[in-house]
Parts: structure tokens; C-alpha cells; sequence
């Protein structure tokens, strides 16, 4: 089922230290491939004024490419491809349709490797390592349940906020994917099945929730975002643990005093408590079982290669449907490169996935992966000394580890530190996660600038659409299956998290490479009907919900999906200036 997926928290440290060693390596490495354009004259094109990159639509087709290459304006401080200088430089101007077809095509596939990654490399390290820290399932679930959920909105934020520019499209994303989580899915789940909601853990979460709204809606007015408001987001991120971690641990204790025994009743009497909606995502069933052979035989050194770097179960395979078969045939290219890259440590399996040949090889390409895209790639190419390149360096060390490694280890008995290889994998997924999401905010803000739209729109629809997508189907998913509180607990615990860390990280970063705050840019009224869109819906869920005892029906779903129909239908009027209003 969906709900299996085991979307897990945050390591606050880890991720800091992460993050923080591509900004120490930012302050002082070599600058990206962003700016290593030719510089060509253009004709009627003023060379030395920073114009709207969005103008060069309006241009001839010949001035086009030299503009695009002179502006300061359309260069992007990150990512492998330039993709406006493809569209302008590379392709002749009738065959434009055909650039942006081909463009769509890869952003609905850098939302597969997304997926990919952080469902089956990312999330289950995380889980490795609360086990190996020995988390509880509260703090594990409001750290490492909502980060796992939300790594595309983290790091799409993240990678936004990096440059003015584009700071309206991690907002849009944030904003967009919480009308869309707050009306559309819950809406979803209440026609799906008509529950009654867990008024605690609701009101508590709606609260939290309009906090961060407002708080965000402040920084938009003021146009700035300081340190102090930085850490206050995380501040505020920290508190909203201590809650539910308080919350339930008060709920336990009325229950161990009380001597009134609850009826026996459906599964869902189950998640009225964050406990038990916590541990019934996590640690429902024990899945080790399924990993166990029947008939033990000893493989050979390559044929655990070989097994270890197979991405597709041959008897899945036969009793899937043809649907299933062609989305796996896209997958199995990520997934490979995935399992030759990533280590995936798995406590649920009796050896840990200790294959010895597959993890002495990750020794040697997982740094290699993470120093070629850190700052995408460009401290790969970096000469030591100007004699040895970085990459060359970290292959030599990981091959000497590697042997040293394989030499001492058997096949069958995985080795002490085995554990290590769960925090090598979550660094190097957390960084595949972070190149794919640069590359959707590149290739986002280059169709804003083929189509005119503004990056709130492009964050609103397409990125918060594409980052939503899977909980979408997971909430739903469980909604089907008997559990609509669990998913509706989640509606809000999830995006909770995104706004929070994904603002206070990404500007906090944002200020470690020297500025003293971040520059916020909205899209004129646009971002305030979505602001204002969003804080609507949280106040009627505020009092609708109450006013119906908890009791959420068919009905208050409906009235959910017209509201988002409603706000959509506003936010493009109000994009393309049929709604605007005359400046005071």
C-alpha cells in the first residue's frame, strides 16, 4: 500500500553539515559553468542595463541568442545545462514548440528521479539511522517522517532562495503546495471516506500552520527576510516538536490513569493518538520476512554484484499490468545509476543489505558523486595545487578504502561499522535530490521566461504539482484503505515542516555566504492572493471543522475542491492582468 512508504525525518545535524560544506565551498571555490558564456555583441540590445530576461520574447529571433547571453538576467548561478541558451541559441525560432515539448518531457522525468530517489534511497537511510540513533517514534516522526515527506519541497526551496530571482518561486511552491495539501486533499479524503477528525492534533497543527503562514506573509510585506526571522522559523520548527512530543506524552499519561477501557472498534480508533499514527506509518509490519530465502546458497562475489546493481524483480515483473511495466522501464535508468551510486542500509533485513562487492565499489563512487555536484561540479574539476584534480584525489583515497575494506569483510557477515554506509547514503541521495531539484528550478523559471510567467505561478501550479503528486496519491491511498485521520494528520504535519525549514533553511543559508538578508522579490499582487488564498482556507477549516463537531462529510469535501478551483481560477486572472489593481 502507499501508506507503506517510509517517508522519515531529519537529522538536523547532518543536513547542516551538508548544506554548510557546500556553502563553505561556495565562499571561496570556482564559479559555476552558469557565467562561462561567450559574451557576443548584440544588435539594439543594451548591453550594460539589466533588463527582464522575460523581454527577449519580444525580440527578433537573431537578437535573441546574444541577448539571452548578455543579460545578466538570464544567467543562473547553478545547475549542468543552460537551458534558455538552448532554447534561444540552439534551436532555430520555428522550432521552438519542439524545444519546449522536449523541455516538459525532462521535467517530468527529473520529477521520476525525484520520486525515486527519495522513496527508495533516501527515506529508508533516514530510517537506518533513527534506529541506529535509537529515536523515538515521536521525535522521529515530526523530524524524520516530515523530511523524508518533503525532501523536493526542502530542496527545491533551498536551491530557490539561492538567487533574488527565483525566491518567488520557492514561495509560490510552499504556498501553492499548501492550498493544494489543505483543500484538495483533504477535501479528497473527506469524499473518500466521511471520518471524524482528531480535534487535538487539528487544532494544534491549524494553529501552527496559520503562525508560519503569517509569519511568511510579514516577510513578503517587508520584502526581507533577516537572521533573527531566519532562526525564528527554525526556532518555531523546534517549538512545534516539543508540542507534539509534550502532547503525546500527556495524552499517554491521561490514559494510564484512566481506568475507562475504550470499545474494540475499526483500525482508525487506532490514530487517534501522533504515536500510533506515527508508528502504524513506520513500524506496522515487520518486513524482514519478506527478504528471508527459503533455500540459503552461498553466491559468489559477482553474482552478489550482479543481484546488488539489478533494479527489476523478474516476478513482480510477470504479474504487474502493462501500466506498471512502462512506468518501471523509465524508472529502471535512475534506479540503476541509483544503486551504483547509493548505498541503501535496510535494518529490517537480517544482513543489514550488506552485499560486500556493491558497498566496497559505493566506497569509491559515492564521494566521487558527491564532489561532482556539490556547487554542480565545479570543485570536481578543481586542481589541488594545479596539479591534481579534486575527483582524482577522492577516486585514489575511496579505492584504498575500498580494498582495505573488501580484504577484511566477508560476504555473508556484514562488518561492524556497517551503520557508516547509511549516513554515506543519505549524503549522497540528499545531493542527487538537491542536483535533480535545481534542475526543475532552472528548467521552471526558463519556461516562465519562454511563456512571460511570473516564477509565483510557475511554483504555484507546476512545481507544487510535481512535488505534491506523490502525497497525493499516498493520502488517498490510506483514505481507501480505513485510515482517513492518519491521512488527514498528515495534510497539514507535512507542509508544517516545508514552510518552516524550507524558508528558514533556505534563507539562513542564503545569509551564511555573506549577505545580511534575503532579498524577497513577489510578483506584484499575485503572491498576495496566493498568501491570502491560503490563510482563507486554514481560518474556515479553523471554524467550519469545529462548528461540525469534527464530523468531516462528503459535502465539506466538495466545498474544499471549489475553493481551490476558485483560487486557481483567481491566481491565473490575476497572472495574465485580467484582475489587478491600480498602484497607490
Amino acid at each position: 500500500m502507499a501508506g507503506r512508504r517510509l517517508h522519515l525525518p531529519w537529522v538536523p545535524n547532518l543536513l547542516w553539515v551538508l548544506l554548510m560544506v557546500e556553502t563553505a565551498l561556495g565562499a571561496r571555490g570556482p564559479s559555476t559553468g552558469a557565467h562561462l558564456s561567450p559574451q557576443f555583441p548584440a544588435s539594439g540590445v543594451n548591453q550594460t542595463a539589466v533588463v527582464d530576461c522575460r523581454d527577449v520574447c519580444g525580440l527578433n529571433a537573431s537578437d535573441r541568442c546574444a541577448f539571452i547571453r548578455t543579460n545578466p538576467d538570464c544567467h543562473s548561478d547553478g545547475g549542468y545545462l543552460d537551458y534558455l541558451d538552448g532554447i534561444f541559441c540552439h534551436f532555430p525560432a520555428d522550432l521552438l514548440p519542439l524545444a519546449i515539448a522536449l523541455y516538459a518531457l525532462w521535467l517530468l522525468y527529473l520529477f521520476l528521479i525525484l520520486g525515486v530517489t527519495a522513496e527508495k534511497f533516501f527515506c529508508p537511510n533516514l530510517s537506518a539511522i533513527s534506529t541506529t540513533l535509537r529515536l523515538s517514534h515521536n521525535v522521529a516522526g515530526v523530524t524524520f517522517l516530515a523530511f523524508g515527506n518533503g525532501a523536493p519541497d526542502i530542496f527545491s526551496a533551498i536551491v530557490a532562495f539561492s538567487d533574488p530571482r527565483t525566491a518567488g518561486l520557492a514561495l509560490g511552491a510552499l504556498f501553492g503546495a499548501g492550498v493544494l495539501v489543505t483543500t484538495v486533499v483533504a477535501g479528497g479524503i473527506a469524499i473518500l471516506r466521511p471520518f471524524t477528525a482528531a480535534s487535538r492534533p487539528f487544532l494544534r497543527d491549524v494553529i501552527f500552520y496559520m503562525v508560519a503562514v503569517f509569519l511568511t506573509f510579514t516577510a513578503l510585506y517587508r520584502g526581507r527576510v533577516p537572521l533573527a526571522w531566519a532562526l525564528g522559523y527554525l526556532g518555531l520548527y523546534a517549538f512545534y516538536v516539543v508540542t507534539v512530543v509534550l502532547c503525546t506524552w500527556i495524552y499517554r499519561w491521561q490514559r494510564r490513569r484512566s481506568l475507562v477501557y475504550s470499545m474494540p472498534g475499526t483500525p482508525e480508533m487506532l490514530s487517534e493518538s501522533e504515536e500510533d499514527r506515527v508508528s502504524s506509518n513506520t513500524n506496522s509490519y515487520d518486513y524482514g520476512e519478506e527478504y528471508r530465502p527459503l533455500l540459503f546458497s552461498q553466491e559468489t562475489t559477482f553474482q552478489i554484484l550482479i543481484h546488488g546493481l539489478n533494479p527489476l524483480d523478474y516476478r513482480k515483473w510477470r504479474s504487474k499490468s502493462a501500466s506498471w511495466r512502462a512506468l518501471k522501464v523509465l524508472k529502471l535508468p535512475v534506479e540503476f545509476l541509483l544503486l551504483l551510486t547509493v548505498p541503501v542500509m535496510d535494518p529490517d533485513k537480517d544482513d543489514g543489505n550488506w552485499k560486500r562487492p556493491l558497498n566496497c565499489l559505493h566506497l569509491v563512487v559515492s564521494p566521487l558523486v558527491l564532489v561532482l555536484t556539490l556547487q554542480s561540479g565545479a570543485y570536481g574539476v578543481y586542481e589541488i595545487g594545479g596539479l591534481v584534480p579534486v575527483w582524482a584525489v577522492v577516486v585514489i583515497v575511496g579505492t584504498a578504502v575500498a580494498a582495505v575494506t573488501f580484504f577484511a569483510t566477508s560476504n555473508r557477515q556484514p562488518p561492524r561499522l556497517h551503520w557508516l554506509f547509511a549516513f554515506l547514503g543519505f549524503l549522497t541521495s540528499a545531493l542527487w535530490i538537491n542536483a535533480a531539484a535545481t534542475e526543475v528550478v532552472n528548467i521552471l523559471r526558463s519556461l516562465g521566461v519562454v511563456f512571460r510567467l511570473s516564477n509565483t505561478v510557475l511554483g504555484l501550479t507546476l512545481l507544487a504539482w510535481g512535488n505534491s503528486i506523490g502525497d497525493v496519491f499516498s493520502d488517498f491511498t490510506l483514505a481507501r484503505q480505513g485510515y482517513p485521520r492518519m491521512a488527514f494528520s498528515a495534510c497539514f504535519g507535512g507542509i508544517i515542516f516545508n514552510i518552516l525549514v524550507g524558508v528558514g533553511l533556505g534563507c539562513l543559508l542564503q545569509i551564511s555566504r555573506g549577505h545580511t538578508e534575503v532579498k524577497l522579490e513577489p510578483d506584484g499582487l499575485l503572491v498576495w492572493v496566493l498568501a491570502g488564498a491560503l490563510g482563507l482556507s486554514l481560518v474556515c477549516s479553523l471554524v467550519s471543522v469545529p462548528l461540525q463537531c469534527f464530523q468531516l462529510s462528503k459535502a465539506y469535501g466538495l466545498c474544499l475542491l471549489l475553493f481551490y478551483a476558485s483560487f486557481l481560477i483567481v491566481a491565473l486572472l490575476t497572472e495574465f492582468g485580467v484582475i489587478h489593481l491600480k498602484s497607490v
